[in-house]
């Protein structure tokens, strides 16, 4: 499982030109699901992304997480984060995890951010879906 976490003062996300998710200041969470990932990943991940201190406290210093700062998360699941690129110029994604195991997974993820106090906004899984957002910094980091 990756996460692709961007700081933002905003984010949204639209499938066929409807808003279907937004967010104000928070982070947006892309979010890969490998084959082999389970329950506890999913877990795991998102109480790191929770706990990520990539929000400056008074001295500019990363040391406040999105809880800390009272924001939002919108996340949006990309299979294409587990693109294997090792051969040739056209990715694979073979190593990503069938649709009716990382639906799931990916529920899990979200249900954990909130239940860790985290409000959570959401794209369409398996949409085509264009995310719109202001990376604040920039500052973006990648979890795995």
């Amino acid at each position: 499982m990756r996460a692709v976490c961007q700081r933002v003062t905003e984010a949204r996300v639209r499938v066929d030109g409807e808003v279907v998710g937004e967010i104000g200041a928070g982070l947006c969470v892309l979010l890969g699901v490998a084959d082999g990932d389970g329950e506890a990943d999913a877990v795991r991940l998102a109480g790191k992304a929770a706990r990520l201190r990539v929000f400056a406290a008074g001295d500019g210093r990363f040391d406040r997480s999105v809880f800390d700062v009272g924001g939002a998360a919108l996340v949006v699941s990309q299979f294409t984060l587990i693109a294997d690129t090792a051969k040739g110029n056209r990715p694979s994604f073979t190593a990503a995890a069938r649709p009716d195991v990382a639906e799931p997974l990916y529920e899990r993820f979200c249900a954990e951010l909130e239940s860790l106090g985290v409000p959570v906004s959401r794209g369409v899984f398996g949409a085509a879906m264009a995310v719109e957002l202001v990376n604040d910094g920039p500052v973006t980091i990648v979890l795995e």
